[in-house]
């Protein structure tokens, strides 16, 4: 990728990947430009802030039952499955493009895995059919937008109506049972390790990975550097409209992957499955730091941003609050989000 580019300049605090002749993509930390770094630092360390205040007031409404062993394991579970398909959603967020379609996908990977034909096969033959119906459904995405020169919005919104009819087809409306003894034992309490249920080791392992992509790799570098200043990347040499479908792609893959995990939790596949995932997935990326305008992602704080909805959500439930008003909280925590990071970046100067 050529580091001189006297025509790429910024346009805006964060904007550009590239910002003249001496300048280097802000691709080590993937959180944009390094002046931004101790922001994000201290958002990281304020959402971590958000969590302890959350635990306390869980601890105080709800004492026994909030800080009991098995309430923490089921939020670090229900937080793993929306949490590996906002790791995906910080890659395509990142780069100046929007997944609408990821709750959908999930829906239509985990139905088409449990259909009885696919069940014959075991274990393999769900993972891998949910695997691949992700990444199918990616692929139809990257394509559209990346080569077909729709707005990403108009892509994803057609492939949520698609995907979430294609689901319902599939299963006339009903819930498919997984009878695969090999699967729904990794739902079991026997099958943690150390006391950590499988379904959050492997949020765990996906969101290391894709930290790594994100901060240590040239795909990363020019995630931000597409969603920053796409013409500017172009002119640096990138590929954009291939790096586009790489990340529709890997949105994809991080939708079948949690509808994998979705089947083992419930023990079953549902053309309901993954209602309203794409909202909850934006908000947690946007509130823990990811540019919604593109050019900035940070696994870490998306990560944190899931953890402080899924938190809200179960005191809420352990408070008989009804679900209208966990809406509303969501609601009130983007918007709040958004003028942060609003402020922020008109404070950062050009």
């Amino acid at each position: 990728m050529t580091q001189s580019l006297p025509s790429a300049q910024h346009n805006g605090p964060d904007r550009g990947a590239l910002s003249g002749p001496s300048a280097a993509p802000p691709s080590k930390a993937g959180d944009g430009p390094r002046g931004l770094g101790p922001r994000l630092d201290v958002r990281s360390l304020s959402l971590l802030g958000v969590l302890a205040v959350l635990v306390a007031v869980g601890g105080f409404t709800e004492p026994d039952a909030f800080l009991d062993t098995g309430n923490l394991q089921l939020i670090l579970t229900q937080a793993s499955v929306i949490g590996v398909v906002t790791v995906g959603m910080t890659f395509v967020i990142t780069s100046g493009g929007i997944d609408l379609s990821v709750g959908a996908m999930v829906a239509l990977a985990s139905v088409w895995a449990t259909t009885l034909a696919t069940q014959e096969f075991g274990f393999a033959g769900i993972l891998f059919t949910a695997v691949i119906v992700g990444l199918a459904a990616g692929l139809v995405n990257g394509l559209l937008i990346a080569y077909g020169g729709m707005v990403p919005f108009i892509a994803t919104l057609a492939m949520l109506a698609s995907a979430r009819g294609l689901a319902l087809q599939i299963t006339d409306g009903k819930t498919q049972i997984v009878t695969v003894p090999s699967v729904l034992d990794l739902g079991l309490p026997d099958s943690y390790l150390l006391g950590i249920p499988p379904l959050v080791l492997m949020f765990a392992a996906v969101t290391v990975v894709g930290w790594l992509v994100m901060n240590r790799t040239t795909f990363g570098r020019r995630t931000v550097a597409v969603g920053g200043n796409a013409e500017a990347a172009r002119l640096a040499g990138i590929d954009v409209r291939r790096q586009r479908l790489y990340l529709y792609l890997l949105s994809g893959l991080c939708c079948g992957i949690a509808a994998f995990m979705l089947i083992i939790l419930s023990g079953s596949g549902q053309n309901t499955n993954g209602n309203l995932y794409e909202l909850d997935a934006i908000a947690a990326a946007i509130i823990g730091g990811t540019l919604l305008s593109g050019g900035r992602g940070t696994i870490v704080g998306s990560v944190l941003g899931v953890l402080v909805f899924t938190t809200i959500t179960n005191i809420f439930a352990l408070n008989n609050l009804q679900s209208d008003v966990q809406q509303i909280a969501k609601g009130a925590i983007i918007v709040a989000a958004v003028l942060v990071q609003r402020r922020t970046l008109r404070g950062g100067g050009t």
